[in-house]
């Protein structure tokens, strides 16, 4: 078997060889002038793994002695293997995707009972700390609407009444700027914070960003002022704008493409979990009788201190499959081998421009994007003031499942989940509203359908894109159409429009779900068309296998192929 790691330039063989004896195997090095070269290790079968298992330092050692008998001439660069890899500083590391470091060029057969346990693994490893992170994301937004029940709105003047009106009217504009502001933050936060992320180590950025954010929570306990509160929820915004978008590219780089969709909903699916222990929650602070503070400010003061344990636990999330500490070094090949098959890469540090740009002038981006903002569109404060998180929390598996089990049914179901939602938003619209009304009631349980909706629309954008910047840029954009649409929502709720059970959210939400369906069509009928025509190009199935850790774009890699 022949093992190869090559830096961006390094395509062709050159003049001078040196033998170099390391890890009982032998090691061929070739220099080009002026040339990055690769490193060609000619390891047959089990010697393949022992020799990862080897001793790194003799060959870091080796290398080094060569570069200084060849100083003067044409100088080689060494590439170590060392698990610590990433730590280490050098151009390739950022050019490459990291997989090139530990697997070969081409396809290795991988036994399935190891490649078992390594998902299982990472499954044990990766999913409850998302599925905890993005659960507190949603509780610090959901807290608000239960602070508001504690006393916030009074304490910090959020409503006015307006007493020239017979009767007087009372407004909740500056609860509902409030709510937006949060987006706003989040809007601003999204593409730097995701870009930093991708450029330096996961663990580190994630886990000094979400310290920060348990602390700017915890200091909403001393807003006094509703322009305070606008200020403090900006802010909240920007620091938490890293944790889907992070979710989603760790995601993307840790599973295959047909896993993706269900590892997407676990996490997503806090969503319903975090309703349901908010509630719980917000019924322990309504026992709070004394004390010096009010009882929305020991709910923040709860949030924060939660997020900032979470924060501690960040520092020990791996860069990728490459480095991660919990895999042996045999499993972690194992991790990113069977990620070869679908193209999509596993991690690479190099913000590239071109990869950027090719992500603005890509037509399904954009589908993803409005879907994304219709299907958000206030629904979610919705969910926060009625108890559907069980409702959210099953449908968001069971469809993930289902993209799991059934190739390309993604689109189909996205469909099929907006139909409940578009029915609900009737319902409540049109029934009548008097205690115990059950027609009401009914559309307000069945609108929860939207979390399965969201959950696709991700899965979908996530697993259909290729290229560590792309990847990054898709993620952004989604979450960008995320706040655009919750910034729109909560500025249809109108307080003199309710007599008339707010027309324009209600009919709003129909045209938003009704344009999802539509854009869902698009999006089914330009993935199969471009499926077809590269089902048509010949196959090279060793260029194929070169192919995947090149860090390609889906659009540069005709071996991609989309999921529906």
């Amino acid at each position: 078997m022949s093992h190869r790691v090559m830096s961006s330039e390094a395509d062709v063989c050159c003049s001078r060889h040196i033998d170099v004896e390391c890890c009982r195997s032998a090691i061929k090095i070739s220099f080009a002038k002026n040339q990055r070269d690769y490193i060609q290790f000619s390891i047959p079968g089990q010697e393949f793994l022992d020799y990862l298992q080897g001793s790194y330092s003799k060959m870091r050692s080796d290398a080094l002695d060569m570069e200084e008998q060849h100083r003067k001439g044409e100088t080689p660069v060494f590439h170590s293997l060392h698990p610590d890899h990433e730590d280490q500083s050098s151009s390739w590391s950022f050019e490459k995707d990291e997989a090139a470091a530990i697997v070969p060029e081409h396809a290795v057969n991988v036994d399935k009972a190891v490649e078992r346990r390594v998902l299982r693994k990472i499954d044990l490893f990766l999913i409850p700390l998302m599925w905890i992170g993005y659960g507190l994301v949603y509780y610090d937004k959901a807290i608000l609407g239960s602070a508001v029940l504690f006393g916030m709105t009074k304490d910090l003047k959020l409503s006015v009444v307006d007493r020239s009106t017979t009767p007087p009217t009372t407004s909740t504009q500056r609860l509902s700027w409030a709510t937006s502001m949060f987006y706003f933050g989040m809007l601003a936060g999204l593409y730097p914070l995701t870009f930093l992320l991708q450029r330096f180590n996961v663990g580190r950025v994630l886990g000094v960003v979400v310290i920060l954010w348990g602390l700017i929570a915890m200091l909403t306990a001393t807003v006094t002022s509703w322009q305070g509160l606008f200020a403090q929820r900006f802010f909240l915004g920007f620091v938490e704008s890293i944790i889907p978008t992070g979710f989603m590219c760790i995601v993307s780089g840790y599973y295959t493409q047909e896993e993706q969709a269900l590892r997407q909903s676990w996490w997503f699916s806090s969503t319903g979990g975090w309703t349901i222990i908010g509630g719980a929650l917000n019924y322990g602070f309504a026992q709070i009788e004394g004390g010096s503070l009010k009882r929305w400010q020991y709910i923040y003061l709860l949030a924060g201190a939660l997020t900032v344990c979470f924060g501690c636990a960040c520092f020990v999330i791996p860069n990728s499959a490459v480095s991660a500490w919990f895999l042996s070094i045999e499993e972690r090949v194992v991790a990113v081998e069977r990620l070869r098959k679908g193209q999509t890469g596993v991690r690479c540090q190099m913000l590239k421009t071109s990869q950027l740009r090719e992500a603005v002038l890509d037509v399904k981006i954009w589908l993803v994007a409005f879907m994304m903002a219709g299907a958000y569109t206030t629904l979610e404060s919705i969910l926060l003031q009625f108890p559907l998180g069980a409702i959210v929390l099953v449908f968001i598996l069971l469809t993930g499942f289902l993209s799991s089990r059934i190739p390309n049914i993604r689109i189909i179901l996205l469909i099929l989940c907006c139909l409940p939602v578009i029915a609900g938003c009737a319902m409540i619209w049109r029934s009548s509203w008097y205690h115990r009304a059950p027609t009401p009631v009914a559309g307000y349980t069945i609108i929860g359908f939207f979390g399965p909706v969201v959950s696709i629309i991700i899965s979908l954008g996530m697993a259909n894109v290729a290229g560590a910047t792309k990847k990054s840029a898709t993620a952004a954009a989604i979450f960008v159409a995320y706040c655009v649409g919750n910034i729109i929502g909560p500025q249809l709720i109108k307080t003199p429009t309710l007599k008339r059970h707010y027309p324009e959210l209600w009919l709003g939400l129909i045209i938003c779900y009704c344009i999802v369906i539509l854009l869902a069509i698009v999006l089914y009928v330009v993935l199969w068309k471009e499926n077809k025509k590269r089902g048509t190009l010949p196959m090279n199935e060793a260029e194929r296998d070169s192919f995947a850790f090149r860090d390609l774009t889906d659009k540069e890699n005709p071996y991609f192929r989309y999921v529906l």
